[in-house]
This record gives C-alpha cells, structure tokens and sequence, in this order.
C-alpha cells in the first residue's frame, strides 16, 4: 500500500513539472524572466514597397547610411533619396513633388508645409547641428575666429534664404562681424558651399559640424564657440500625401530609434535635446 502510494504522489510531481515547463514562454517570456516579441532580432519583417525621402544636404552622409541600414532590416523596402537645401525641398512639396517623407535643417520649413496641411501627424525632432569655419587644407591665411573672415579673401557662405545661410549670418551678426558681399560667393546648399572651399574657389567658408567632418582630408575645421554658435534642429515628417504611409512612417521612426541616433551621431550630429 505504502508503495502505490509513493508511485501515486511521484506520478503527480512529475505530471507537475511537465506542465509548468510546458507552460514556460507562452505569454513570450523565458526561463531568465526576459520577453521575446515578433519584432525582435530574428524576426521577418513586413514591410514592403519603395518611398522617397526629400532630406536636407546635409544629411547625406547620415542619411544614405540609415537607408542602407533601414533596407537591411527590411529586405523588401527601396529608399530612394532626393538631398538639396531645406528651402528648396520644401518648395517642391508645395507645389506637389511625390515626396513621401521630408527631413529639414531647420524648423522654419518644416512649419511651412506643417500650416499647409501638407505633413501627416507631428513632425519628430531627431538631431542638431552646429556651424564651423572652413579653411584650405593647413590653413595658410590662420584663420581663428568668425572675425579673420571679415578681410580674408573670398568667403564661401550657403545663400540667404537657404537654413545654412541664415544661421551663418545670424553668427557673423551677432559677432559684430561684416564681410563684403563682393567677396562672398553663395551656394545653393551646404555641400555646394563646402565644395567651393575643398575645389579652391574659396579661402574659407562656414558650413556645418557634419559637412566638415564629411570633408576632413579637403579642410581644415576651426571650432565656433558655443555661445558665439547657432543651433540647427532637425525634423522629419510623413507627408499626407505619402505613397506608402506604412513604409514612410516605418522610416521616420527608425531615424529617431537608438540605430538611427548611433549613426547620427557618428556623422557628427548632436542628439534632438
């Protein structure tokens, strides 16, 4: 009798232990109390179809990298890219571009298609920047602060309606600082602006932190102090009209996500706060 009883209440201890390793992970949790999702490393992705990003040119660098990076990650997705400045990218969405996501150097623009109704949602802060002076590779004219460009030679600035133009002459302002316009040459962008300096069109230019970490074997960077700096804040948005919202959206999110912020700031953008 002792014996069947003893086989009884092992049977039971048994049936116990199968049923609680059973049970182990169905609501995804694991035997170390971690939680698996289908979104996770591993798992397939959904996304599919192509979009357009209109960005900022000085998210080039950055930008193309993300892509590539966003593709990876969801294998049946294309990104194709449009780069120019803010002012000029936000005009051709106003007049109807098939643009399905716009990133902008500066907030100003993104506003102006936000008071539109042309953006879908809140547009999400994702970087800042900073300005820095450019010179020729071992700076032969020793240029040290804002105040050396006042008589150097020929200054390459981006033009005054584009985000990279007015924080430069927002600085230049507020450092007391005047330069000729004879001896200013203007780019369209901020890349056409940098290319000036590194083709030799220009002694010394101002462009972005970013653009001249991109071009740090063309020129020499001299720092801009932080209180005589500007700040260049970033947004991206999905515009209503976007082709494939779900991909668009996908996108805008992985730029503001932990991946997106690592290859930011490896190009040398500041994070959004």
């Amino acid at each position: 009798m002792r014996r069947a009883t003893l086989l009884i209440v092992l049977f039971v201890g048994l049936l116990g232990l199968v049923v609680s390793c059973g049970s182990d992970g169905d609501d995804g949790s694991t035997s170390d109390g971690s939680t698996t999702s289908a979104s996770g490393a591993g798992a397939a992705s959904e996304l599919s179809g192509e979009i357009t990003v209109a960005a900022a040119a000085s998210l080039t660098e950055a930008y193309t990298k993300i892509g590539a990076d966003f593709e990876a990650a969801n294998p049946d997705t294309k990104v194709t890219f449009t780069f120019d400045s803010s002012g000029t990218l936000s005009e051709q969405i106003v007049r109807g571009a098939p643009v399905d996501v716009f990133a902008s150097a500066d907030e100003a623009n993104m506003t102006k298609l936000v008071d539109q109704d042309l953006v879908d949602g809140e547009p999400t802060l994702f970087a800042r920047n900073e300005l820095a002076i450019v010179a020729e590779p071992g700076n032969p004219e020793g240029i040290e602060t804002l105040a050396d460009l006042a008589d150097v030679g020929i200054v390459s600035l981006c033009g005054e309606d584009v985000p990279c133009g007015k924080f430069a002459n927002q600085v230049l302002s507020e450092a007391g600082v005047e330069i000729s316009e004879s001896s200013v040459t203007r780019g369209q962008n901020v890349k056409a602006t940098l290319t000036a300096v590194t083709e030799g069109d220009a002694v010394a230019g101002i462009v972005y932190v970013t653009d001249a970490q991109s071009a740090a074997d063309q020129v020499e960077t001299i720092t801009i102090p932080r209180d005589e700096n500007a700040i260049a804040v970033y947004p991206v948005g999905v515009l209503r009209e976007a082709g494939n919202a779900e991909v668009a959206q996908a996108f805008a999110d992985y730029v503001a996500s932990d991946d997106g912020q690592v290859v930011l700031k490896s190009f040398g953008f500041l994070p959004p706060s």
